[in-house]
Protein backbone atom coordinates (compact mmCIF):
# COMPACT_ATOMS: atom_id res chain seq x y z
CA UNK A 1 0.00 0.00 0.00
CA UNK A 2 1.36 3.34 -0.93
CA UNK A 3 0.42 6.53 0.87
CA UNK A 4 0.40 9.70 -1.10
CA UNK A 5 1.55 12.70 0.77
CA UNK A 6 0.46 16.05 -0.33
CA UNK A 7 2.94 18.81 0.14
CA UNK A 8 1.54 21.78 1.95
CA UNK A 9 2.72 25.03 0.50
CA UNK A 10 4.87 26.98 2.90
CA UNK A 11 4.06 30.63 3.02
CA UNK A 12 6.98 32.82 4.01
CA UNK A 13 6.52 36.52 4.46
CA UNK A 14 9.75 38.40 3.95
CA UNK A 15 9.79 41.35 6.36
CA UNK A 16 13.15 42.77 5.27
CA UNK A 17 11.72 45.26 2.73
CA UNK A 18 9.14 46.42 5.27
CA UNK A 19 11.80 47.05 7.90
CA UNK A 20 13.93 48.92 5.34
CA UNK A 21 11.03 51.21 4.45
CA UNK A 22 10.23 51.90 8.11
CA UNK A 23 13.87 52.81 8.85
CA UNK A 24 13.94 55.10 5.82
CA UNK A 25 10.82 56.88 7.07
CA UNK A 26 12.24 57.26 10.58
CA UNK A 27 15.47 58.73 9.20
CA UNK A 28 13.52 61.09 6.91
CA UNK A 29 11.41 62.46 9.77
CA UNK A 30 14.41 62.80 12.08
CA UNK A 31 16.28 64.86 9.50
CA UNK A 32 13.38 67.02 8.35
CA UNK A 33 11.97 67.82 11.82
CA UNK A 34 12.94 70.93 13.74
CA UNK A 35 12.39 71.56 17.41
CA UNK A 36 12.23 74.95 19.09
CA UNK A 37 13.11 75.15 22.76
CA UNK A 38 12.80 78.91 23.13
CA UNK A 39 9.42 80.49 23.76
CA UNK A 40 9.30 81.61 20.13
CA UNK A 41 11.09 84.94 20.38
CA UNK A 42 13.53 85.64 17.58
CA UNK A 43 16.29 88.06 18.54
CA UNK A 44 19.22 89.37 16.55
CA UNK A 45 21.92 89.10 19.22
CA UNK A 46 24.97 91.38 19.22
CA UNK A 47 28.38 90.02 18.21
CA UNK A 48 31.08 89.14 20.74
CA UNK A 49 34.53 87.68 20.14
CA UNK A 50 34.73 86.20 23.65
CA UNK A 51 31.32 84.50 23.75
CA UNK A 52 31.12 81.23 25.67
CA UNK A 53 28.33 78.69 26.05
CA UNK A 54 26.49 78.36 29.37
CA UNK A 55 24.97 74.93 29.93
CA UNK A 56 22.77 75.57 32.98
CA UNK A 57 20.65 78.64 33.60
CA UNK A 58 18.39 79.11 36.55
CA UNK A 59 16.88 82.47 35.58
CA UNK A 60 16.48 83.68 32.01
CA UNK A 61 15.52 87.29 31.22
CA UNK A 62 14.71 88.08 27.57
CA UNK A 63 14.26 91.74 26.63
CA UNK A 64 12.36 92.38 23.41
CA UNK A 65 11.11 95.92 24.12
CA UNK A 66 10.06 98.11 27.07
CA UNK A 67 6.61 96.51 26.99
CA UNK A 68 7.74 92.94 26.35
CA UNK A 69 10.15 91.30 28.78
CA UNK A 70 10.17 87.59 29.59
CA UNK A 71 11.43 86.28 32.93
CA UNK A 72 11.75 82.55 32.36
CA UNK A 73 8.38 82.07 30.63
CA UNK A 74 6.46 84.86 32.37
CA UNK A 75 5.72 87.91 30.22
CA UNK A 76 6.00 91.32 31.86
CA UNK A 77 7.17 94.87 31.22
CA UNK A 78 10.47 96.51 32.13
CA UNK A 79 8.85 98.17 35.15
CA UNK A 80 7.25 94.95 36.36
CA UNK A 81 10.37 92.83 35.89
CA UNK A 82 11.61 93.38 39.44
CA UNK A 83 8.45 91.91 41.00
CA UNK A 84 8.42 88.93 38.60
CA UNK A 85 12.10 88.22 39.30
CA UNK A 86 11.37 88.30 43.03
CA UNK A 87 8.56 85.79 42.61
CA UNK A 88 10.73 83.52 40.42
CA UNK A 89 13.58 83.30 42.95
CA UNK A 90 11.31 83.01 45.97
CA UNK A 91 12.45 80.21 48.25
CA UNK A 92 15.93 79.94 46.72
CA UNK A 93 19.23 81.09 48.09
CA UNK A 94 20.10 84.29 46.20
CA UNK A 95 23.82 83.46 46.21
CA UNK A 96 23.17 80.32 44.14
CA UNK A 97 20.94 81.95 41.53
CA UNK A 98 22.57 82.61 38.15
CA UNK A 99 20.82 84.79 35.59
CA UNK A 100 21.24 85.24 31.85
CA UNK A 101 20.06 88.44 30.19
CA UNK A 102 19.24 88.33 26.48
CA UNK A 103 18.58 91.58 24.64
CA UNK A 104 18.43 92.16 20.91
CA UNK A 105 21.13 94.20 19.18
CA UNK A 106 18.56 96.93 18.59
CA UNK A 107 17.34 96.99 22.21
CA UNK A 108 17.90 100.32 23.96
CA UNK A 109 20.80 100.42 26.38
CA UNK A 110 18.50 101.89 29.04
CA UNK A 111 16.35 98.74 28.89
CA UNK A 112 19.39 96.54 29.57
CA UNK A 113 20.46 98.76 32.48
CA UNK A 114 16.91 98.73 33.91
CA UNK A 115 16.82 94.92 33.83
CA UNK A 116 20.31 94.66 35.37
CA UNK A 117 19.14 96.98 38.16
CA UNK A 118 16.05 94.81 38.71
CA UNK A 119 18.27 91.74 39.04
CA UNK A 120 20.67 93.47 41.43
CA UNK A 121 17.82 94.80 43.59
CA UNK A 122 16.80 91.16 44.08
CA UNK A 123 20.36 90.28 45.14
CA UNK A 124 21.42 88.56 41.91
CA UNK A 125 24.96 89.60 41.01
CA UNK A 126 25.85 86.62 38.79
CA UNK A 127 24.42 87.87 35.49
CA UNK A 128 25.61 86.78 32.07
CA UNK A 129 24.81 88.59 28.83
CA UNK A 130 23.91 86.46 25.82
CA UNK A 131 25.76 87.24 22.60
CA UNK A 132 26.62 85.36 19.44
CA UNK A 133 30.01 84.78 17.81
CA UNK A 134 30.91 87.24 15.05
CA UNK A 135 29.81 86.18 11.60
CA UNK A 136 32.71 85.29 9.27
CA UNK A 137 31.38 87.37 6.38
CA UNK A 138 31.93 90.69 8.21
CA UNK A 139 35.08 92.61 7.42
CA UNK A 140 37.64 92.48 10.20
CA UNK A 141 39.13 95.82 11.30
Amino acid sequence: MTIERRLKPRINVDLTPLIDVVFQLVIFFMISSTFKTAPGIELMLPDSGTATTITLTELSVVAVSEDEVYVNKSRTTAEGAEAVIASEIEGRSVSEVQAVLEAGASAPYQLVVTLLDALRKNGIDAVGLTTRPPSPDKDAP
